[in-house]
């Protein structure tokens, strides 16, 4: 068999078609992924590979498609974000914490992709614990993005966008807490999407906030996530407490359904004096061609958009604070080399092993759980989450789903001199749906200054990711923002 040059062009679902039809094998596909991942190493994007690992589970892949495999992604390549466990490549979450450390097995995510028959390539660098918004806090340095290497990519899975958008896997994992999946998607112009919380099994992902963190997949068109996220999703109670108790289902059932009658809600707190032009107007033309697609847009309201900010930045960093207390230098990763006594021990290995933004988060997430703290901002904090989400809920009495940017600008310059309450505001359109649970996506939606890629935020409600992707996939028939690739990339 030869390899078509154009081989990290196709999608999850051109690939897949092509694997099974034994036009390509998939220890070349593997190979061929391999090769690039090195080739654009200056990204940033890849922080562990192995041959060895990879091109065994390729051999494998390529076995079962001959004896007549029904697994819907044999033998496609994907990587995982480096928050979830692999027992054949090491975990650090970006941290020296966690330096070395090789899990004993797999993440349920790792498990069900498997299942579906995709190899890995390796693991995908991030922003340290998941806590960022450009992936330049990763102890493996920073990731670039590929449109303009002098920016970011996008947090906390950078590594994960910048794959994508590079060509150097056809599918990836990623995380979305408050909003980690989706605007690295914008900043990449990539599509990714979120699921309902409690879709995605969280067992097996390095925890940041417990309440919020939720599993999803990234990849060039909706289509491919709908693949994915099919893969993925499913009930996991025996491990995972938070996972809901909802039959595994096909997203890609409505894919091609009809936009005629389709109810868009356009809430006008995502289009105030924030919003910067470019982005703006990006947004603007993609709603008129839902427009031209039959859809309605219906104006909307959700009043506290702007308390999303100081809520989540209560409730996650408080989640944060106890989820983190278990890393101590006792049981596994970093240990300081030098101290007196267990307590220094415990001092010297957070202080040596967490980097800033952690710290940063792991003390204001202890203040306000303390004493004479907690009643004044952690409950007030949860009450107001639970305003949000009731926002949401009358919206979806007038709407079917809720569209608007996926952040207020393109992507910033990589060291810009952003205080970190800055990058915090950078959310704003992206938190408030992590608050209430609810399902979301970032579609490419044109681009803007500098052009770099922008991204259309799409909201669903529980359960409706199905609607979600049939949206996106119609928008991505009448546009080709998804097939568009960074300049030097074709090689």
């Amino acid at each position: 068999m030869s390899i078509p040059t154009e081989l990290h062009d196709l999608s999850v679902a051109q690939l897949a078609a092509k694997l099974k039809a034994r036009e390509v094998s998939s220890v070349e596909t593997a190979q061929h992924f391999l090769a690039r991942a090195k080739a654009h190493a200056h990204l940033g994007a890849f922080v562990h590979i192995n041959d060895d690992v990879t091109l065994a589970q390729a051999k494998a892949a390529d076995a079962a498609i001959a004896a007549g495999s029904s697994a819907p992604l044999a033998g496609v390549p994907i990587a995982h974000k480096d928050l979830f466990v692999t027992k054949d490549f090491p975990t650090t979450a970006a941290s020296k914490m966690l330096d070395g450390y090789q899990s004993p097995f797999d993440a349920t995510m790792v498990t069900r992709l498997a299942d579906a028959g995709c190899v890995t390539l390796g693991k995908l660098n991030m922003d340290e614990f998941a806590m960022g918004s450009g992936n330049e806090s990763s102890v493996h340095g920073k990731v670039l993005n590929p449109w303009d290497t002098a920016r970011v990519p996008g947090g906390s899975s950078g590594g994960s966008a910048a794959a994508i958008a590079a060509r150097l896997a056809p599918g990836v994992t990623g995380t979305d807490t408050g909003g980690s999946i989706r605007q690295p998607a914008s900043f990449c112009g990539i599509t990714g999407i979120k699921p309902t919380y409690g879709r995605a099994s969280r067992y097996g992902m390095i925890a940041f906030a417990s309440s919020l963190d939720q599993a999803g997949p990234m990849a060039r068109t909706a289509e491919d996530c709908a693949l994915l996220l099919s893969a993925m999703c499913g009930p996991d109670p025996d491990r995972d407490s938070t996972s809901l108790d909802m039959p595994a289902e096909d997203f890609s059932r409505k894919l091609n359904d009809s936009l005629d009658g389709l109810r868009i809600g356009i809430p006008q707190e995502f289009f105030g004096d924030g919003l910067a032009p470019d982005v703006r107007a990006a947004i603007d033309a993609s709603l008129k061609e839902y427009e031209k697609l039959g859809a309605k847009l219906v104006p909307i309201s959700l009043p506290r958009t702007e308390l999303s900010i100081p809520v989540y930045y209560i409730i996650a960093p408080a989640e944060a604070s106890s989820n983190l207390s278990r890393f101590d230098g006792v049981k596994f990763g970093h240990r300081a080399k030098d101290y007196s006594d267990l307590l220094d021990m415990y001092k010297k290995t957070r202080a040596e092993g967490f980097g800033d933004e952690v710290k940063r988060r792991i003390i204001i997430g202890t203040y306000v759980l303390s004493h004479g703290y907690y009643d004044a901002y952690y409950l007030q904090a949860q009450k107001i989450r639970r305003m949000i989400a009731d926002d949401f809920q009358q919206a979806f009495k007038v709407c079917d789903i809720i569209a608007g940017p996926v952040a207020p600008t393109v992507a910033w310059a990589l060291g810009s001199e952003r205080n970190p309450l800055t990058n915090y505001l950078a959310d704003i359109y992206t938190l408030s749906a992590s608050l209430a649970g609810l399902p979301g996506m970032s579609v490419p939606a044109g681009f803007g200054e500098g052009g770099m890629p922008v991204g259309l935020q799409l909201v669903g409600n529980y359960f409706d990711e199905a609607r979600l992707l049939n949206a996106a996939h119609r928008l991505q028939q009448a546009t080709d923002f998804h097939l568009r690739r960074p300049t030097g990339m074709a090689q």
